[in-house]
């Protein structure tokens, strides 16, 4: 299934056609949660990838024998791209993780009587926009930016792919509610260990000393990079082209400060302080 042209539009929203129908979409909307699943949410290029890595880690209890022998994909399905019906449905774990990228509002009335647990995983939109960009560089199934003040002018108007990230974090993070736990993806770059142990004892999956330390190893920026079921290096060059970037770039806090002038900076401040100004979040990025 190419379909790199097209978009699909669900609820406002756009996504990639390459691996959104209608049909999958609809499918998400209306997915029947067990109490038993764990959903990994994020807004794109927020650590989702990392956040999959950990959770694959935390239930193996630190060996990396499933996270090195079998795609990311299949471990934690995106519940919104068109195979991941069939994968959900044939799957005999006890406890699914699957993953979306969709806003709250969308998934609400199914989660709202289920006792799913959910991680919810954030970046400085700063860092998340950046990387956005050089991902629509490579990624054959999304339009390619003219420039970056362009891509970050649609970003700050929320008409890039995916919808808009204020919306996105508010919609998520203004839930009560105890099964749903919020990581940064500062939190995890400035303190693995610490981060990981809060979420096995979220998951109820205690770990001991030795294997929270092989989580960490295992979960490294450079072991991820360099692992073809993470990378997306499996993926043809003519659905993601790898001559014009790595999907795992970086992985660095604050690097956007390489890329925005000061008048971007100061034009992106001045939207997130207007979008943001009912938000009680305290955000701690640097």
């Amino acid at each position: 299934m190419a379909r790199l042209d097209v978009t699909e539009t669900f609820h406002g929203i756009s996504f990639p056609g390459h691996l959104h129908t209608q049909e999958s979409l609809e499918y998400a909307v209306k997915f029947p949660f067990r109490d038993t699943d764990i959903l990994i949410v994020s807004y794109p290029k927020s650590g989702t990838t990392w956040m999959q890595e950990i959770v694959t880690l935390i239930h193996t209890r630190g060996d990396p024998g499933l996270s090195q022998t079998v795609e990311n994909w299949k471990r934690a399905p995106w519940l919104e791209h068109y195979y991941s019906s069939a994968l959900l449905e044939a799957s005999s774990a006890t406890v699914r993780v699957i993953t979306t990228h969709l806003p709250h509002h969308l998934l609400r009335p199914t989660l709202q009587n289920s006792k799913a647990k959910i991680i919810y995983v954030s970046r400085n939109p700063k860092d998340v926009v950046v990387s956005f960009y050089h991902f629509h560089k490579m990624a054959n199934f999304l339009p390619k930016p003219q420039s970056f003040p362009e891509f970050l002018t649609r970003f700050l108007e929320s008409t890039v792919p995916f919808g808009s990230w204020f919306d996105h974090i508010k919609g998520w993070t203004s839930q009560i509610n105890s099964n749903l736990l919020h990581v940064t993806y500062e939190e995890m770059s400035l303190d693995l260990h610490g981060t990981i142990k809060r979420i096995s004892s979220f998951l109820q999956c205690p770990l001991v000393e030795d294997e929270v330390n092989s989580c960490v190893k295992h979960s490294s920026f450079s072991n991820m990079k360099d692992s073809k079921m993470i990378n997306y290096t499996l993926v043809p060059n003519e659905i993601m082209d790898h001559s014009k970037g790595c999907f795992m770039r970086k992985g660095k806090v604050g690097d956007w400060k390489n890329t925005f002038t000061e008048e971007e900076n100061k034009q992106f401040e001045s939207v997130f302080t207007s979008k943001m100004q009912n938000c009680p979040l305290e955000f701690v990025w640097e």
